[in-house]
């Protein structure tokens, strides 16, 4: 009977998502951010070919970081479904499921930067193509890849704002929680329909999203690293709700 009080607690479901959103959290900064801040030259085909390259290990790197990102969402996304369920199965089912079909659209995007090493790698077969073509054909790939991100960021703020609206009504997190949850729900949606209908803002809608979502996010990863949630009021939903 213990052993099953320890496992279904919903500390461990609190502490498991924090730590896996920190996870999260390191392999974007390294595989969204650094690998191709340091590799990919914007508008030039020819540099961006050459540095990848050069530092192909880091790139493969940046390729295991993405795959550990988007399993380690699977794992949270039940851990916040377990969370959330008490105050509403419905909408804690929608959240889940939004942040699921990101979660698909992560791994499916992640096919353009293993196609832009095949287009590298001196294949045989790849010799009808002048080099300027390959690499054209290369930056190509990288700028799909880039509106795959934007069509997963949509996904992600649907997920975000029924979250942060969960956070607010669940009594066992601070409301403040919620209302930068929807904050950063709203930086991600601006950022996604913003490229798609005004692409010549692009730096201003990254650097709205990257606020927003730091402040919108953090507080609520730290909150379950560090308070986890209040038991207490966790148990009394859920027996409101059975």
């Amino acid at each position: 009977m213990t052993n099953h009080t320890v496992q279904t607690s919903p500390l461990i479901y609190a502490r498991t998502a924090g730590v896996l959103l920190l996870i999260i959290l390191a392999c974007a900064i390294f595989s969204m951010m650094y690998v191709p801040s340091n590799l990919i030259v914007p508008g030039d085909a020819t540099a961006t070919a050459s540095n990848i390259k050069a530092s192909e290990s880091l790139f493969r790197v940046g390729l295991v970081g993405e795959s550990i990102l988007f399993l380690s969402e699977i794992v949270l996304t039940v851990m916040l479904y377990l969370l959330l369920k008490p105050v509403s199965k419905t909408l804690s089912l929608v959240a889940a499921f939004a942040r699921l079909a990101m979660t698909v659209m992560q791994g499916a995007n992640l096919v353009f930067k293993f196609a832009a090493l095949l287009l590298l790698s001196g294949a045989g077969y790849l010799a009808v193509f002048e080099p300027d073509q390959l690499h054209a054909l290369v930056l190509l790939l990288f700028d799909a890849h880039n509106y795959g991100a934007l069509v997963w960021g949509a996904f992600f703020s649907l997920h975000c704002f029924v979250l942060g609206y969960l956070i607010f009504k669940s009594g066992y997190f601070p409301r403040v929680l919620g209302v930068l949850m929807v904050f950063a729900a709203l930086g991600y949606l601006a950022d996604s329909f913003g490229h798609f209908l005004s692409p010549s803002y692009e730096e201003r809608f990254a650097w709205v999203v990257s606020v927003t979502g730091f402040v919108g996010e953090l507080p609520f990863f730290l909150w379950l690293l560090i308070k986890g949630v209040n038991v207490q009021k966790w148990n009394d939903r859920v027996a409101a709700s059975s």
